[in-house]
């Protein structure tokens, strides 16, 4: 049964709250949610429940949720889970709006009319329109209202700040919240098992806090797919970075797999093509998770063009100039003009560069770096500025640098990093400093360098054109594709290749026969050379039994080929013309039963499984779309004429791309797996040599097929 989605303002807003469980047991949950809920602050109603006690904490205590004078808008529910599905109930009959429960909702060998205690109490609160933060969870904090709720307790004043955070993991909420106090957190979220609110509605409510600069994800799932793309595209349409920790990414691929696609797109396939779609910064470590929302937490944007860097240390900008260019980060190709001003700065010796490694003898140190960096910074070529230093606080040299970053900080349009190389550089106390003064304070080469690229991908994501989707195909076209393959099965490559052609897709000119004669026939009115092929129903991947014969020149060479083929695989083949020279890539289109339609583009022939180099995107997107992810494969360099060969079609690529992604979005309720392996891209054009569709429910019918077989 479908409910409606509860309010969050009531669970993360609200203005009063019971602490079900409330306990004057030191360490006790029930203790540790009481103390951080007085440290924050919070201004609104408190009720106390417990029937064991009179008061706790001079408070006075009730002795149930149906005692409380007035229905309070959150109820935290600190108690054994033999006791959550009463209480539930209670509140839910006293008119709580919102809960939170601690409690993993599991009673060992539970069941009552065929349900566990998590699907029942799921069923009441959203029957009654009650929003839940939990089962199993942390809680939450809201610094903007000053409200703590939470199972543990810290006795520590966290500053509020600019980052939402929502996180699937309790201890990964922590490890940031806790530990790094150079972020500052408007909303923190632990969501738990998210029976009811799920981290969709999360990132909702916080996309709508004025105060939200950027929203952090720790993820392992996502269970309302509808509502987290909705709250991706708000993201997008506000501009608000939103940057995840997908965990769970291995890439065991679908054992039933009929398609080079299927088996190697893996698990993480969609999230990959979901999170480009919405330009999701993806990060791999809870450093470079840290390190990301901290400089999009600033309330500068980096601007266009590239990284303005200074340091003490000549050793150590030849270390970041190694890392930068591993990853991909360009430094700022500086003016005359900024040259001109840094070289009149410098000491003797030292070239007017960037990245500049500005220390001589030390003499007006603080003023030299001072100036040089408000030069590169201000240059048009520069996006942000970096000063990088493995600070210690105390030390004269070191906090002589953090004033010069603070100062310009200030006054600068554009993000002021500090880089630490060493993340165990002992910098809290002049890194808290800074973080109070807006410079961005980051621990790590990788993840600080990983953090910039973020910053800079997001600003290109922002400000890339609108991408034009392909024109439709007729009607006649569509209806024709959906009856035949609501019929099931596989198409053959015949069919695959006739499909694609009705898209407006190149392809090779092929045709299928059931005899030599026919294949001669076929192959002179096609014109030597060309390629023979199996065409035996259930056979998915020619080469692997040996089932292509390419480059025949003539008819006797033909009737070889044939006559090989045929006598170990069947009479039916196909001949094809032989598509001469090209790059191959391989392109595959999967259906996910949440996201929909995606697109994948990889090194074809055998490298798809070689080399796994790919980009994915969702169904369908234009040209543009095409070109970021022709742009992203690490085989791209091929396409321009590699060693003196003569530059591909890219944009006859893209344009097929494209076509393809139309395809998929027209008939994604019919096609399970699509595979054109190889696609030809040439100096003239770009063409599908091959092609395997598999209608919905084939793999089905194989898992049904095999499943008989093994018993």
């Amino acid at each position: 049964m479908n409910f409606a989605k509860p309010s969050l303002n009531a669970l993360l807003s609200p203005a009063s709250v019971a602490l079900v469980g409330v306990s004057p047991q030191e360490e006790s949950v029930g203790n540790n949610m009481l103390l951080e809920l007085h440290q924050s602050g919070y201004e609104g109603t408190v009720y106390l429940v417990n029937p064991k006690y009179k008061e706790v904490a001079n408070v006075r205590c009730y002795a149930s949720v149906s005692d409380l004078p007035e229905a309070p808008d959150l109820t935290v529910l600190a108690v054994a889970n033999s006791r959550l599905e009463s209480l539930v109930d209670e509140s839910i009959a006293r008119g709580t709006k919102a809960l939170v429960l601690f409690g993993s909702a599991h009673l060992e060998g539970d069941a009552i009319a065929s349900t566990k205690l998590i699907d029942r109490i799921r069923e009441m609160a959203s029957a009654a329109g009650v929003a839940v933060c939990g089962a199993n969870c942390m809680g939450f904090y809201n610094h903007d209202l000053g409200l703590r709720v939470f199972p543990q307790y810290l006795p520590r004043t966290l500053a509020p700040g600019h980052v939402a955070y929502i996180s699937q993991s309790g201890s990964a909420l922590t490890a940031l919240l806790w530990n790094n106090r150079k972020l500052r957190f408007n909303l923190a979220v632990s969501s738990g098992q998210e029976i009811v609110t799920t981290a969709a509605d999360y990132l909702d409510y916080a996309l709508e806090m004025p105060s939200t600069r950027v929203v952090a994800l720790f993820m392992e799932s996502i269970r309302d797919p509808d509502a987290f793309s909705a709250a991706l595209e708000k993201a997008r349409l506000r501009q608000i970075p939103v940057v995840a920790l997908k965990v769970g990414r291995t890439d065991t691929s679908a054992a039933l797999a009929l398609s080079h696609t299927g088996a190697i797109a893996g698990n993480d396939a969609v999230y990959q093509a979901l999170f480009a779609k919405y330009g999701v910064c993806v990060v791999e470590t809870l450093d470079e998770l840290a390190a990301t929302i901290a400089i999009f937490s600033l309330p500068q944007r980096v601007a266009s063009g590239a990284v303005a860097a200074i340091l003490d240390s000549g050793g150590e900008r030849e270390l970041l100039v190694d890392v930068a260019e591993k990853m991909n980060v360009s430094f700022a190709k500086i003016s005359e003009e900024t040259g001109r001003v840094l070289g009149e700065l410098l000491d003797p010796g030292l070239d007017p560069i960037n990245p500049l490694d500005a220390w001589g003898t030390g003499k007006d140190f603080e003023k030299i770096f001072s100036k040089c960096l408000e030069a590169l910074v201000a240059d048009p070529a520069s996006s942000l500025g970096v000063l990088v230093a493995d600070l210690t606080s105390g030390f004269a040299v070191h906090e002589a640098f953090g004033r010069v970053c603070g100062t310009l900080a200030q006054t600068s349009k554009k993000p002021i990093v500090l880089i630490n190389n060493h993340v165990g550089t002992d910098t809290q106390d002049l890194a808290m400093r800074l973080v109070d003064q807006g410079v961005c304070v980051l621990d790590g080469t990788k993840p600080a360098l990983t953090a910039i690229k973020h910053a800079i991908n997001y600003r290109d994501f922002i400000g890339r054109p609108v991408d034009v989707l392909p024109a439709n195909v007729s009607d006649d076209v569509t209806m024709k594709w959906r009856n035949r393959l609501s019929n099931g099965g596989i198409l053959d490559e015949s069919e695959g290749l006739a499909l694609l052609s009705d898209y407006g897709v190149t392809t090779q000119r092929s045709l299928v026969v059931d005899s030599l004669n026919d294949a001669l026939s076929a192959a002179s009115e096609m014109g030597y050379p060309v390629v023979l092929k199996t065409a035996a129903p259930g056979v998915l991947h020619k080469s692997d039994v040996d089932g292509v014969a390419l480059n025949l020149k003539n008819s006797e060479a033909l009737g070889e080929a044939y006559a090989n083929i045929s006598g170990r695989l069947g009479s039916r083949v196909l001949v094809g013309s032989m598509v001469p020279g090209g790059i191959e890539f391989a392109v595959g289109v999967l259906n996910d039963k949440d996201f929909g339609p995606y697109v994948m583009v990889a090194a074809g022939g055998v490298f798809i499984e070689l080399l796994k180099d790919r980009s994915l995107r969702l169904a369908p997107f234009g040209v543009s779309t095409a070109r970021e992810m022709i742009d992203s494969l690490v085989c791209r360099p091929l396409l321009d004429g590699f060693r003196g060969s003569v530059p591909c079609n890219i944009d006859h690529f893209a344009l097929t791309l494209s076509r393809i992604s139309r395809l998929a979005a027209d008939l994604c309720e019919f096609v399970e797996e699509m595979d054109v392996n190889p696609l030809k891209v040439t100096p003239g054009y770009c063409i599908a040599v091959d092609a395997l569709v598999t209608a919905s429910g084939a793999l089905r019918q194989r898992e049904a097929i095999q499943h008989a077989a093994s018993t």
